[in-house]
């Protein structure tokens, strides 16, 4: 591509780094690892080649999207990039293909077969691809939360609320109880409609962007947000702090922001003078709080891009996508907010091996690692869905400190 790298400084790396990108293994605790046929070896020197040749043997029957965070190495065969819901809706402009092949994570294949007609099979190269964030809001646990605040008596004035980073389940849940999805750029717009509804806000499952949402840019106080963890009775709350509370917030998090810290913004800007720290709002709050700029990653990309040559960002998202800005704009010194590598470990199960191990079986007509969603949930889901889409007004802008 010719790219300068001069500017760019790689984190020190780890062994648990390497194992997150798959370059170890770890059978006694990974799920879904194994796949059906001859999976590829990474050290196939064709892997390139054939992964063209697959694609261009489905021609227009396949669509590949690619997340931002995903490895190079698989972005360069996506028809699209992007965040996961800007994913899913061009999956859904795409009606004419057969196949769906979601080089992401698990709930975003789940909100690509929801959105997509019934005929288009939505195919997940390696199912060990989840977000620990979404798996941190289990549907019996969000049926048990829903039960004690009817017990209290304050379920029929909260609207659930779920981050576009959840389970299908989790949307289905909240498509039935009258609420709405968000994503990191409408999550403020999202919660003004759910005040409008009730006086109470269930956000799942990220606890820090409900937080910053709530606080920085809806002017609540701390105090208005209890944090409702779903492994103690009750939430680990009393009947007051849920009555009393505007905003209950769900113990989620996202593995990768939330390792960056305090110390981290305040270490850059000691290293490196006049920098803009610019993070996503799924980072602690009081991360947020020390930042130059907060917003979602399409906001993180589109800040870099028009930056002037010559300033220099630190930036507290996905180590991938940072890698990339800082390639793909070698007149400006952008960096990773923290000092160690910060990969996103699940959505890094998709490599190439296995994205031509999935191309290739359809090429062979065996579907693989199909993602479905049943019925009932899917509508559900799609009722929430489709009260986001129908908010008001244009994307908030991102906030800015």
């Amino acid at each position: 591509m010719g790219y300068v790298t001069s500017t760019w400084v790689e984190p020190s790396n780890t062994a648990t780094a390497l194992l997150l990108l798959g370059r170890g293994s770890d059978p006694a605790t990974e799920r879904g690892v194994e796949c059906p046929g001859d999976l590829p070896a990474p050290s196939d020197p064709d892997l390139v080649a054939r992964a063209a040749a697959a694609k261009a043997a489905l021609g227009d029957k396949v669509f590949v999207l690619g997340h931002h965070y995903q490895r190079d190495e698989v972005i360069q065969f996506a028809d699209v990039t992007g965040d996961s819901f800007k994913l899913a809706r061009e999956a859904a402009a795409r009606p004419d293909a057969e196949y769906i092949v979601f080089c992401g994570v698990h709930f975003m294949a789940e909100s690509a077969d929801i959105l997509t007609l019934n005929a288009q099979k939505v195919v997940l190269p390696d199912l060990a691809a989840g977000c620990s964030m979404a798996d941190m809001a289990v549907l019996s646990q969000v049926e048990t939360a829903w039960d004690v605040l009817t017990e209290l008596g304050i379920a029929e004035q909260t609207v659930p609320v779920t981050y576009m980073n959840s389970s299908a389940d989790i949307k289905g849940f909240v498509g039935r109880n009258g609420g709405v999805v968000c994503t990191s750029s409408n999550a403020k717009r999202a919660l003004d409609w759910a005040y409008q509804q009730g006086s109470k806000v269930l956000f799942l499952p990220d606890q820090h962007l409900g937080r910053n949402t709530a606080v920085l840019e809806m002017g609540f106080s701390l105090d208005d947000c209890v944090l409702y963890d779903p492994h103690k009775p009750n939430g680990g709350l009393t009947p007051e702090q849920l009555r009393d509370a505007r905003m209950i917030l769900w113990r989620g998090h996202c593995s990768v922001h939330g390792r960056f810290t305090l110390d981290s913004v305040d270490d850059v800007r000691e290293r490196v003078p006049g920098v803009n720290v610019l993070v996503h709002p799924e980072c602690r709050h009081e991360v947020v709080n020390a930042a130059d700029l907060v917003g979602s990653t399409e906001y993180i990309i589109r800040t870099i891009e028009a930056a002037p040559a010559g300033s220099a960002w630190a930036v507290g998202t996905e180590l991938n996508l940072v890698r990339r800005l800082a390639l793909a704009h070698p007149d400006k010194q952008v960096m990773f907010l923290d000092k160690a590598v910060c990969y996103c470990s699940t959505m890094n199960r998709i490599d190439l091996p296995h994205l031509v191990w999935a191309l290739e079986e359809l090429v062979a007509g065996r579907v693989v690692n199909q993602i479905t969603v049943d019925p009932d949930t899917a509508h559900h889901a799609r009722v929430a869905l489709d009260q986001m889409l129908a908010l008001p007004g244009a994307d908030t802008p991102p906030t800015t400190n």
